[in-house]
């Protein structure tokens, strides 16, 4: 099943995808012109992964892929729903999108084997994890300004339990920009896999339900300009949409 949170008629409602529409917890059944996306979990303590896929980091110049997992957080400001808007800074000349396949954590989870960390997840969403790259210092540890601002987050628009995902480790990644291909990849090449970052994660700190894990971006990251659309997808999980605005949308960030 697929669950979303949405804003409708003022107030915030969890809500699931049926074969009318979207329902939400009264019955009643909507359709998507009608309703404002939300992320489809609210952010608590989310990961981010650095450098997971071999080929990304090849992208970058990078000789060797890392050995152990690269992780940083992402504070609960950058987070926007499906259809959002995303504030590019005017002083910026290099932002780009990231695809990704983003794992929800559905319970308490504390020195987690990866054989059993599976039944730690409650399921997947997509997430666009854009980076303002003008500012990366290091990419090892990408700094407040690369990745922590507000809006440069999408997420969504559903999460996908994870009983309706078959192997979470073969799913093909897509972006497009304006309608055309510019990235693609498999959850496949991935460097550190779902159950390996949760052993790794649950052995460093407690991991809770509504956490949630960014797993990294495929190579084929190009720069956005104000007034593009792009489209992140993951296969079997969603399509999230989103646009590229600037200063005259946000003049007060």
């Amino acid at each position: 099943m697929r669950h979303a949170r949405i804003a409708y008629n003022g107030l915030i409602q969890h809500a699931v995808e049926t074969n009318e529409g979207i329902k939400l917890e009264d019955g009643r059944i909507v359709n998507e012109s009608q309703v404002t996306w939300l992320p489809p979990v609210e952010p608590k303590t989310v990961f981010t992964l650095g450098l997971n896929y071999a080929d990304h980091a090849a992208e970058l110049s990078f000789k060797e892929a890392p050995k152990e997992p690269l992780v940083f957080l992402k504070g609960p400001n950058t987070f926007i729903g499906h259809l959002g808007e995303t504030y590019r800074p005017s002083d910026v000349t290099f932002m780009h999108y990231e695809c990704e396949l983003a794992v929800v954590i559905g319970k308490t989870a504390k020195n987690v084997k990866k054989e059993e960390a599976y039944n730690y997840v409650r399921g997947y969403t997509v997430a666009n994890d854009y980076a303002l790259r003008d500012y990366l210092e290091n990419y090892y540890r990408p700094n407040l300004r690369v990745k922590n601002r507000d809006t440069c987050t999408p997420i969504g628009p559903w999460v996908v339990d994870k009983e309706d995902i078959e192997d979470p480790m073969n799913l093909q990644l897509t972006t497009y920009v304006n309608g055309e291909i510019t990235q693609q990849g498999s959850t496949a090449d991935m460097i550190f896999s779902v159950p390996h970052l949760i052993e790794y994660l649950s052995g460093l700190m407690t991991l809770n339900p509504g956490d949630i894990i960014l797993t990294g971006t495929p190579k084929g990251s190009v720069d956005t300009k104000v007034g593009d659309e792009v489209i992140t997808e993951v296969e079997g999980v969603g399509r999230l949409v989103n646009t590229i605005v600037g200063e005259k949308t946000f003049q007060s960030i």
